[in-house]
């Protein structure tokens, strides 16, 4: 098991979270690359749709994306998902991790953030990760790790 890096980031509820403030419970952090396109589209909704069972649970999630907060609003609006989205616009955290990579499409070379989530628990370690994540399935299978880990405690 690996520490979660130290992080403070800006919420689309308005308030800041750190691995200080959600220290005490366990978390999903799932990493996506862009709001509004279609691949990180169908796994937020994924994650919308599975939350009731993770809010029972008491594991949270966070979505990720180096887009704004403005952004995030819009796609919070547009989707109607019930979850925070975290604003990693200097890509801190995403570098910390890891998920912060130099992308090859169709021979354009650019950064951006491997689709990537972590199964965090309540003192901070992370128990389970998944990068190069394929999104069909992914959040059923994250669910279940949850599950699993909050059964563990």
């Amino acid at each position: 098991m690996t520490a979660m890096p130290a992080f403070s980031l800006p919420g689309s509820d308005g308030a800041t979270h750190s691995s200080k403030s959600l220290a005490g419970s366990p978390y999903v952090l799932y990493f996506y690359p862009r709001d509004m396109t279609p691949g990180c589209t169908t796994e937020s909704c994924d994650f919308r749709d599975r939350q009731p069972a993770l809010k029972k649970l008491g594991v949270p999630v966070f979505g990720v994306s180096t887009d704004s907060l403005e952004r995030h609003a819009k796609f919070i609006a547009k989707e109607k998902l019930n979850f925070v989205l975290l604003a990693d616009e200097q890509h801190v955290l995403a570098e910390g991790l890891g998920v912060w990579k130099e992308k090859n499409m169709y021979g354009k070379k650019s950064w951006g953030i491997e689709r990537s989530t972590f199964l965090v628990d309540a003192k901070g370690q992370i128990v389970q990760e998944w990068r190069k994540v394929k999104v069909d399935g992914h959040a059923a299978e994250v669910a279940a790790a949850a599950a699993t880990l909050v059964k563990q405690r």
